[in-house]
């Protein structure tokens, strides 16, 4: 679900994962590892994710669907 979700948003914002990680102090293997659900991101990442394309924590990891 979380990888769905932040797959969903990085192209609905017409991002490339590199652009994506910058924009959150990451790394493109790290978001490709969350898109696919190999692991998942922590807390601090979660909130990075969600203040950056300004969603909640919840639904990034699936609990509120806005």
């Amino acid at each position: 679900m979380i990888g769905e979700r932040i797959k969903t948003l990085r192209k609905e914002n017409n991002l490339s994962q590199e652009i994506l990680a910058q924009k959150i102090n990451s790394n493109q293997k790290q978001i490709s590892k969350w898109e696919t659900g190999n692991i998942e991101p922590n807390i601090d990442a979660l909130t990075r994710l969600a203040d950056y394309f300004e969603v909640s924590v919840d639904y990034l990891i699936g609990r509120t669907d806005c």
